[in-house]
């Protein structure tokens, strides 16, 4: 088993999961997590040089300018309706992630085989 790509595929699953949790309970201290845990995700993947590393890269990058920004919505101006609107926007860019990162494993699968 390769910990490496465990702990890489786990952070890349937990970003997906902790924005879902901001839209469900909408509170500072989620989106803090969610964006915590996203640019965490997005530096595991810097130096990465696997088939898909820059299209993933790219989406998590994507993330990071989503929740960055609705974390400070939401903060400093309370506005809540942007904040989601912009936790929508990084919930696809982890939704895109997860199927490049799933497309990247079956080509590894079919290389192997």
């Amino acid at each position: 088993m390769d910990w490496g790509k465990v702990i890489f595929i786990f952070f890349i699953l937990m970003s997906l999961t902790s924005t879902i949790g901001f839209l469900y309970e909408q509170n500072v201290i989620m989106l803090f997590i969610a964006a915590g845990v996203n640019m965490l995700s997005t530096i595991l993947k810097v130096g990465v040089r696997n088939y898909m590393s820059s299209e993933i890269m790219a989406a998590s990058l994507v993330a990071d300018l989503h929740l960055i920004p609705a974390f400070i919505y939401m903060q400093a101006f309370n506005d809540i309706a942007v904040a989601v609107a912009l936790a929508l926007g990084a919930l696809a860019a982890n939704i895109v992630s997860i199927v490049f990162v799933v497309v990247e494993s079956v080509k590894n699968y079919n290389n192997y085989s």
